[in-house]
């Protein structure tokens, strides 16, 4: 019997990644579920947001490889077995949600929002450039892709600071852990960088009093998961202008319905999550070895728990 990938992503091209897979994998048949003649052929998962049920007849699966670094979505589901998830890791995904959190956070540096709205009233308004090393970039969150983003800010001269639920040391990053110290870290960042994986901890755990805690006038930018920040909390401090400006590229609900007030705020820059996605072309050689190490009986990389969310 040929085993067998199956794939599911309404957001990744099926014909690229087999393409890429095909000639790596040599024995494996690579298919959509459509496609799936035997479902007890199916050794290897592909996906990214599969629906519930989706694994339910795949009763021989080893491995899932998921399709981006959150894995909030696998967790409590009733037709996933108890088999090895990894996540896709590879420097191309950390180079690309470092360059959008360093656009976020230069835009507001340079205080572009402020010059489009002047643009757009035909007003020639002068602003005095500041100095990245006086304004205070707070990164929540650094595991791989926090880590790489907080790095890069250093490099630019940001003071920056990194906020992780335990002990980090990262060159040119003041570093600090614990929910003893996450106050006041909140409290003393001009722009904070949300890249916290989303685990029953961290949900909602950007409340309307933490939100509250930064200071007058502060940015926001959220690049890991919507519901790690109280998005009605947060779209009332951007109403009142007491955050005065946010990037969002992620929400509670995905897409953000056409309805939602956020929509509306001229001070809210909004994108379709895409700050980071695995790059096929960089990854494939790595899902192929470890469809290569599950079938020799070796531990496999890049694993995650689901349940810590990473």
């Amino acid at each position: 019997m040929t085993p067998t990938l199956v794939f599911h992503s309404e957001f990744d091209s099926f014909e690229q990644w087999q393409a890429l897979l095909a000639p790596l994998l040599p024995h494996v048949r690579i298919c959509q579920e459509q496609d799936v003649k035997d479902p007890d052929s199916v050794h290897y998962a592909l996906a990214w947001k599969p629906p519930q049920g989706f694994f339910a007849r795949y009763r021989n699966l080893k491995l899932l490889v998921n399709l981006g670094a959150g894995v909030d979505q696998l967790v409590g589901r009733d037709d996933l077995p108890a088999i090895p998830i990894t996540r896709v890791s590879d420097p191309d995904m950390g180079r690309m949600m470092a360059s959008y959190v360093l656009f976020a956070v230069l835009r507001y540096a340079r205080d572009i929002p402020a010059l489009e709205r002047a643009q757009r009233e035909c007003r020639w308004h002068y602003l005095h450039p500041r100095l990245p090393g006086s304004i205070r970039v707070g990164v929540l969150g650094l595991g791989e892709l926090g880590a790489y983003a907080a790095q890069e800010l250093a490099r630019q001269g940001f003071d920056v600071r990194g906020w992780s639920r335990s002990p980090k040391h990262l060159q040119g990053v003041c570093c600090v852990s614990g929910l003893a110290h996450l106050d006041a870290f909140i409290a003393e960042s001009d722009i904070l960088v949300t890249m916290l994986p989303l685990t029953p901890q961290t949900r909602h755990l950007l409340d309307a009093r933490r939100l509250a805690l930064l200071p007058e006038g502060a940015c926001f930018i959220n690049v890991s998961r919507g519901a790690v920040v109280d998005q009605q909390a947060l779209t009332e401090a951007l109403s009142t202008r007491r955050i005065a400006e946010a990037t969002l590229d992620v929400f509670d609900y995905e897409p953000l319905p056409p309805q939602d007030p956020l929509w509306r705020l001229d001070n809210v820059l909004i994108t379709p999550h895409l700050a980071s996605v695995a790059i096929a072309e960089s990854a494939a050689r790595q899902i192929a070895d470890n469809i290569g190490r599950v079938d020799r009986g070796e531990a496999v990389l890049h694993q995650v728990d689901p349940v810590r969310g990473y």
